[in-house]
């Protein structure tokens, strides 16, 4: 388990997947509420809304809840979230970003801050690991939208920046202000894909040994339920048997 695709990895591996899904369900709403509130209610005109509903589509959520999602962003006297970022270091000095939508800071920074400090992490300043890290565009397909040689065609002619593929799937790279028009292309000749956001990739990583790993996945879980949490970015790397062990 390593960069981009440990916290769906993570999510993946626990139990619970009906509490979890709905859960999820309430975070990408929350995504397309501000999106739609940001800008044009319509995704074809609105870059962001339309990456918040094509990543609600990939996680198979009902039409009509994301335009619930939409509908709720004109409707007067409505939460009105803000993005926040936390970063800090867990578990053998791996860095950690978290990004959230609230509607109070406070409750947030509190929940982040005793997560990190329950599962030997550390809570530090923004600006304290992001440095470490690109600000990219991330388009994720599975393995049945065709061979590695397909979608790297199809990912250089939609001017894409890097694909990492394996026998899970297809991992595309673009730059930040590039990534709706990137997706876009992709969409035509792949199909829509399984993600497409902007992420936080790690310029280097850190290997974790069976110990460091099961306390990481602890924090990143404990991050990962609070409601408020968008999403979680590391720079750590998890080998497939440590994760079976700790399945």
């Amino acid at each position: 388990m390593a960069g981009h695709s440990k916290f769906k990895n993570i999510m993946h591996r626990k139990g619970a997947q009906d509490k979890k899904r709905s859960a999820q369900f309430s975070k990408l709403s929350r995504e397309i509420t501000v999106a739609a509130k940001m800008g044009m209610p319509d995704p074809d005109m609105n870059p962001r809304l339309r990456l918040a509903v094509n990543a609600a589509k990939a996680q198979s959520m009902p039409k009509d809840n994301i335009q619930r999602a939409i509908d709720k962003a004109a409707q007067a006297g409505g939460d009105d979230y803000e993005e926040v970022r936390y970063e800090g270091y867990g578990p053998g000095g791996v860095a950690l970003i978290v990004e959230a939508l609230t509607d109070n800071r406070n409750r947030t920074a509190t929940n982040v801050r005793t997560a990190f400090s329950k599962n030997g992490g550390n809570l530090g300043s923004e600006g304290s690991v992001s440095h470490g890290f690109e600000r990219l565009g991330l388009i994720e397909y599975p393995a049945s939208a065709g061979s590695e040689d397909k979608v790297l065609e199809a990912a250089m002619e939609a001017g894409a920046d890097d694909i990492e593929s394996s026998e899970d799937g297809h991992t595309i790279w673009t730059a930040a202000d590039a990534l709706h028009e990137v997706s876009a292309a992709l969409e035509k000749s792949l199909g829509e894909a399984e993600t497409v956001k902007l992420a936080w990739k790690p310029n280097i990583t850190v290997e974790m040994d069976e110990s460091g790993a099961g306390t990481l996945v602890k924090l990143v879980d404990a991050l990962d339920d609070d409601d408020d949490v968008q999403t979680v970015w590391g720079n750590y790397e998890i080998s497939d048997e440590i994760m079976e062990k700790l399945g």
